[in-house]
């Protein structure tokens, strides 16, 4: 055979890599496994359960089972820890940071073999990806650990954090959610997965090794009733999840009402959008990393190709062909592509949605060869002829599973793209960079990967939209989630206030308080006034009890309508620019400053104060307005430079209908100022405004309506906060809801937002609204907006 003949025909053998260091580690354990709380190994019980390797069957260790004495220990280290912890100079916290990442760094060989035998993942992978990328998670936030107090000076650690992560990448996830909290002087408790404890376990004896203070991480092992312990324990201040939306649902509901902060990063069924002028093959390699990476089994795994139709069958042509390439096998063989599934229960589920795909009409097509005869393998697969509706192209396999569509045009690229209930992230595949930049921003995704696929970095935010989640990962958003404002530490409690008492009618001869005609405030929806549907109104009064005036009563069918109205205008405002947004609420500032003693007089009929403190209300309204129209082209994204060569660009977007729900009291300044803030980031809104002064909100509606603001943009539906608020809660067309009042108020509201699981801000301290350090910037725009990460590569 000649040189060329064997170059032509080159086949590859194995390539095995040792795993006698990892089974030394493994024996140390002596067969029993124990949790890391408050700088030692313990366990408050003696039941455990079996880790197994994916690929042969075989047990690893017997793990100990945490039960509520050991969460409640691990809990207790970590509040003894956290305030001392805080205190440290950022300097100091950043050289721990430093020291695990370097600890990783010198054990990487041991973490990446020892991952790939508890997961099943590809020893490349582990090796290439994984552990570099964990210890550039540590790297980078040891940097955010030095530059707290200067760049965030006005927030302070959240306080202890419960973590829960999935099984698909143990270290990764470990490294995503421990990195931020300790180096933002937070303390953790993280469970890991129940299938893949061990390179946790492995990382808690590098937390000994680098001297790092008892108790500021805690690492306790279990199944999902350890992780529903944490979740749940009065002490958690802050619950950071990634896994399933199921699960996510669950934790949302459990957290209600509890005060707790929440990051969910939850499932997704991105898709991959291939346009006829892209390099075919770049593409077809990219599907590669997209869906058969890490045997698919990736949230954002690019599990929907879509290609456009003059490309078509010459795409799948070239795919099928590139499938019979890849290897399936032991996942330390370094020469194979695709290892094992994580355990027979994903097996069987992959096995049945693949099975369910077929019956529906599905066209499968695997890689040609046989399997590994022990293991829970699967070959890489794709189906065609999968119409959008069907069960494989709507739920998330979590397998290496493409499912193949076309398209014609970029808008019914788009359509495709976005007829799913996820957003987290999107591949887009052009030789036209002005195309994909215009596509981009259409996909309702937190990531949007251009000529590119799975491109992580700890300095750029990962995280979703919609029923994939909410909060980031990584970069400058992902490191302030683990920060709370400075001010709500000395904050009061929201109090309920005590309705006036009705007048007797000696008290209040001659009708309304303040003469004038004789009316009913309407509801504003859709750009015009509304009567309430029901037909009832409610009286408000004076403090003396004296009636003011009437305001409509709400109901489900007007919360449905203003919805509607909101969504229809979420579209064409969020795409307005931002110079004319600004334009427009400007506008609205200096209309209610041509009218401020009408209001001012309004409002001390309402409350009792003073005119001088009314008009100073008003006044700061007016100024305040002006504040958020200032911000609305000022509130920009970042430019962030990952180590490779292109560029990921932080856009932030606005999150579409926003509803909220305001305070009681005051009643016009948080009213005004909420509204604004949402509006300028490009949002539409739905607000119930505060119930005993709705009338300045209805007054309001007619400074909206000479103010050249686009109807839908701002709905007002007057009535019970508390019933109004469960109905906008409720509602699949929402996308937020925030909401403030006391924690009795709230909880119903974040309970009944797992629906659609719509983003929560709910607030029961009693922030001071009237000082614009507090309720006037920053803080109030990144509530209003999400960021999205569009990674750019560059070069040939």
């Amino acid at each position: 055979m000649s040189v060329a003949e064997i170059y032509d025909d080159i086949q590859y053998g194995p390539a095995p890599e040792s795993d006698a260091d990892a089974r030394a580690w493994i024996a140390r354990w002596e067969g029993r496994t124990r949790h890391f709380i408050g700088g030692t190994w313990q366990a408050h019980g003696e039941e455990t359960f079996a880790t197994i390797n994916p690929a042969t069957g075989e047990e690893l260790l017997q793990i100990a089972q945490g039960n509520e004495a050991d969460v409640d220990a691990a809990v207790k280290a970590a509040r003894a820890a956290q305030p001392g912890w805080a205190a440290l100079p950022g300097f100091r916290r950043a050289k721990y940071l430093y020291a695990l990442a370097r600890s990783l760094q010198r054990n990487s060989r041991l973490f990446a073999v020892l991952e790939a035998m508890d997961n099943g993942k590809s020893i490349r992978e582990t090796r290439d990806l994984d552990i570099p990328l964990a210890a550039r998670h540590f790297y980078h936030h040891a940097g955010w650990a030095e530059l707290m107090d200067r760049e965030f000076p006005d927030r302070v650690p959240v306080g202890v954090c419960g973590q829960v992560i999935p099984w698909n990448f143990p270290l990764l996830m470990l490294a995503w959610k421990i990195a931020p909290a300790i180096a933002l002087g937070n303390t953790c408790v993280l469970k890991p997965a129940e299938f893949t404890p061990l390179t946790a376990l492995l990382f808690a004896q590098m937390c000994e090794l680098a001297g790092l203070p008892p108790g500021v991480v805690n690492i306790v092992t279990g199944d999902g009733s350890t992780g529903a312990l944490i979740v749940a324990h009065d002490d958690v201040d802050k619950v950071a999840f990634t896994g399933s939306t199921e699960v996510g649902r669950r934790i949302r509901e459990a957290t209600a009402g509890s005060g707790k902060s929440l990051t969910l990063e939850l499932g997704g069924k991105s898709p991959f959008i291939v346009f006829d002028d892209a390099d075919i093959d770049s593409a077809v390699e990219g599907v590669v990393d997209a869906i058969w990476f890490n045997q698919g089994q990736v949230c954002c795994a690019g599990s929907r190709l879509l290609v456009q139709e003059g490309i078509h069958d010459t795409f799948i042509a070239r795919l099928k062909e590139r499938m019979a390439s890849l290897r399936v096998g032991s996942p330390l063989d370094k020469a194979i592509d695709v290892g094992a599934i994580v355990a027979p229960v994903q097996l069987e589920r992959i096995r049945r949605l693949v099975d369910q795909g077929v019956a529906e009409g599905a066209d499968i097509h695997q890689t040609p060869g046989p399997l590994p005869e022990s293991g829970s393998f699967y070959p890489p697969t794709l189906l065609t002829n999968v119409h959008p509706a069907s069960t494989c192209a709507r739920e998330e396999i979590f397998g290496p599973v493409m499912v193949a569509m076309s398209f014609r045009t970029p808008d019914e690229a788009v359509a495709l793209a976005n007829n799913t209930e996820y957003g987290l992230a999107a591949s887009i595949w052009s030789e036209s960079i002005n195309l994909a930049l215009d596509i981009a921003p259409k996909v309702r995704a937190g990531v949007v990967w251009v000529n590119s696929t799975n491109l992580f970095d700890a300095s750029s935010g990962f995280g979703g939209y919609k029923e994939s989640g909410y909060g980031r990962e990584g970069g400058r958003e992902g490191a302030v989630s683990y920060t709370r404002p400075r001010w709500i530490a000395g904050a009061k409690p929201i109090a309920r206030p005590t309705p006036p008492d009705a007048a007797t009618p000696d008290a209040a001869p001659g009708g309304l308080v303040g003469g004038g005609i004789d009316r009913t405030a309407k509801m504003y929806i859709g750009g015009k006034q509304a009567r309430p549907d029901g037909g009832y109104v409610r009286t408000l009064r004076a403090p003396d009890g004296r009636p003011v005036g009437d305001v409509g009563e709400g109901n489900r069918k007007d919360i449905r309508n203003a919805v509607e109205a909101a969504r229809k205008a979420a579209a064409s405002w969020g795409k307005a620019t931002e110079h004319n947004r600004a334009q427009v609420v400007y506008y609205i500032a200096e209309n209610l400053d041509a009218r401020a003693g009408e209001f001012a007089d309004r409002l001390a009929l309402l409350t009792g104060k003073g005119q001088a403190d009314a008009r100073a209300e008003v006044d700061a309204s007016v100024e305040r307005i002006f504040a958020f129209a200032a911000w609305a082209d000022k509130h920009e994204g970042a430019i962030h430079r990952p180590p490779f060569r292109g560029l990921a660009l932080a856009v932030n977007e606005p999150i579409g209908v926003v509803a909220i729900v305001c305070p009681e009291l005051p009643g016009f300044l948080p009213f005004v100022t909420l509204t604004m803030a949402a509006l300028v980031a490009g949002n539409a809104v739905v607000a119930v405004p505060s119930e005993a002064q709705g009338l300045l909100a209805t007054d309001f509606y007619q400074v909206l309506e000479t103010s050249d603001l686009p109807g839908g943009v701002l709905n007002i539906v007057t009535g019970s906060r508390g019933s109004l608020g469960l109905e906008l809660a409720r509602h699949d067309a929402v996308d937020a809801i925030w909401a403030f009042g006391t924690k009795d108020e709230v909880k119903p509201l974040e309970a009944a937002s797992t629906g659609n699981l719509k983003q929560t801000w709910s607030e029961t301290a009693a922030r001071d609204w009237s000082d614009s350090r507090v309720s006037g910037g920053r803080e109030l725009l990144g509530r209003a907006t999400q960021v999205k990460n569009i990674w750019i590569p560059f070069g040939e």
